[in-house]
């Protein structure tokens, strides 16, 4: 317990503020011995190797490895799936047991490279027990639902900002949409932040986390709806980095073949935020008010940011292992110690920063079909599932009749289809792909969208039967069914594309998962929009027929890119050949 409250931002602040006498490393207590230095025994240093050779050659193709930045993020976050990784996460995984020590190696440049101490080193997040892992696990995931029911949380009071305010249907949703793409432009800033090793994970985590709950009080007290706008804007775009990084994070403690099985878990309380967020304000906004659900948003969020500063240990492996390298080099007094992580950021340029986090994504969905695809496919999806929270009110209160209480509690369909999607999805991993792997090793990433195949024929199904059951003469749980059929289909459909991308791109799965996040965050934002004027003008049945024959579309799209991605990424300057 001490070792993860010394790295949680709290210790780190006692540690600071004693000078470093209090929650002391194992270098710092008295009798501690450096690893021995093996000299003059060159190692693969490959990130100075490669930009050596790229200086050497001009006219050598340019790839990720050629850039520092993308060094780093291909190094930690997107290597996740890779076969390299498996198959070392399985030498690792045995090597953990026999706990051998790790000697310390002077590289053909001159640097002493500081690394884990032992195969089983405790420092390292990868050998953290299942214990602690977990309580990790658990807070990412309580911090990302969070953020993610702020988006919906405000669904029940849009009727009371519209008596307010003076303002119309479309102005009041406005405060939903903006929120979403506050948290859609969000990770595009802070994903590559947490990738440097001289920030790491926590240090965008708290500071952002912060600021969330700070402006989250004077969202709701505010007296202008100019005001409200802006607030909810910086809402989304300070709650976002979990929505970027949580992932990553959850990759910086699990092995490669597991990880899809913890990932699936943060993926489920991201989707139960904006199912649980109306819940939650449903009754409070009927009896106090529409102010209540945003006053409701700084009671949740509030003990969680608090939690998070005092127990959550940082978890990126460059980082921990540059701060070790920091207190060799005073314990040691040689300044020839370093990290891997501090020689790659020691190349690292602002316009490099900015190129992999502005203009990479976009770059390669232009050039690349398959990204361009799995883009405006799930941007789709997601703007359709956003479109529910004006479809909703419709169905439920103007033609059934319900209350705002009673309108809340319709939205647990969402989170009952999330623990079905989970199900189903870990399942399939445990039973099925999981031996597979281990018993013939990786296939083609387009296996992997197999069980997206059987979400995309599902998904306008649910669309159908909620469009054509929403009529009083029909018993309301009918078009709760169909609500269940389409985001289950929803879920395991985006559980596949976010394997299949790094996959198939894994020096660039940062970009494409902050290009995609931006797209989505976008086009769900429009959808809350326009939807409710479509439901209007179309009729509930008429508007959501038009969205399921968009999804029929996707049928097509998904199995060809099943069928013909190989050769699309035999094509493509981006993909894994």
């Amino acid at each position: 317990m001490l070792d993860t409250i010394r790295e949680a931002p709290l210790g780190q602040i006692i540690r600071w503020m004693s000078g470093s006498r209090l929650l002391r490393y194992p270098e710092e207590e008295e009798g501690f011995e450096p690893p021995k230095i093996v000299p003059e025994t060159p190692v693969n240093d490959s990130a100075t190797a490669e930009l050596e050779q790229s200086s050497k050659n001009p006219d050598k193709v340019d790839t990720a490895e050629d850039n520092p930045v993308d060094l780093i993020i291909s190094r930690q976050r997107s290597q996740l799936y890779t076969q390299e990784r498996v198959e070392n996460d399985e030498k690792l995984e045995l090597e953990k047991t026999k706990s051998r020590p790790i000697t310390s190696h002077k590289s053909a440049d001159g640097y002493v490279l500081v690394d884990w101490y032992s195969t089983d080193d405790p420092a390292n997040p990868q050998n953290w027990s299942s214990t602690k892992k977990m309580w990790v696990l658990i807070q990412i995931c309580l911090y990302s639902f969070a953020a993610y029911a702020g988006s919906s949380i405000y669904v029940v009071s849009e009727e009371g900002v519209m008596n307010e305010f003076g303002v119309g249907h479309a102005a009041a949703a406005l405060g939903l949409s903006i929120y979403v793409i506050g948290y859609g432009i969000s990770p595009l800033l802070f994903a590559p932040l947490s990738e440097i090793p001289a920030i790491g994970r926590n240090r965008v985590y708290i500071p952002t986390f912060f600021l969330f709950v700070i402006l989250s009080i004077p969202t709701a007290v505010v007296q202008s709806y100019g005001g409200l706008l802006v607030l909810r804007f910086l809402q989304g775009l300070f709650g976002g980095p979990c929505l970027a990084n949580g992932g990553a994070s959850i990759g910086d403690m699990y092995s490669s073949l597991m990880l899809p099985l913890y990932l699936s878990a943060w993926t489920a309380a991201c989707f139960w935020g904006p199912a649980i967020g109306p819940v939650i304000a449903g009754y409070a906004v009927t009896a106090e008010g529409w102010r209540w659900s945003l006053w409701e948003l700084v009671w949740m969020t509030a003990p969680i940011l608090v939690l998070f500063f005092v127990a959550v240990p940082e978890t990126s492996a460059p980082n921990i292992l540059r701060r070790r390298a920091q207190r060799l080099r005073k314990l040691t007094g040689r300044a020839d110690l370093r990290s891997q992580s501090e020689i790659d950021q020691a190349n690292l340029s602002v316009s490099s920063v900015v190129w992999d986090a502005l203009i990479k994504p976009v770059e390669i969905m232009v050039k690349d079909p398959a990204v361009a695809f799995t883009n405006l496919y799930t941007a789709l999806t997601y703007g359709i599932y956003y479109s529910f929270f004006e479809a909703f009110p419709l169905v439920y209160v103007d033609i059934y009749g319900f209350n705002l209480g009673e309108l809340g509690l319709t939205f647990l369909t969402i989170g009952v289809a999330c623990l079905i999607g989970v199900s189903i999805f870990n399942g399939y991993l445990v039973w099925y792909l999981l031996p597979d792997i281990q018993k013939r090793g990786f296939r083609a990433p387009e296996h992997r969208l197999v069980p997206a195949l059987f979400g995309v024929i599902a998904l306008p199904v649910g669309y159908f039967i909620f469009g054509w059951t929403a009529r009083a003469s029909v018993h309301w749980i009918i078009s709760m069914i169909g609500v269940v059929i389409l985001v289950t289909s929803n879920f395991i459909i985006f559980q596949c594309i976010f394997v299949y991308l790094p996959l198939s791109y894994p020096q660039y799965a940062a970009s494409l998962f902050a290009g995609n996040d931006l797209f989505r965050a976008a086009f769900a934002a429009g959808c809350v929009i326009f939807s409710r004027p479509m439901f209007i003008t179309l009729g509930v049945s008429g508007g959501v027929s038009l969205l399921a024959g968009l999804a029929v579309l996707g049928v097509a799209g998904m199995f060809t890119l099943w069928k013909f991605g190989a050769a699309l990424r035999k094509r493509s300057t981006f993909a894994v050949k």
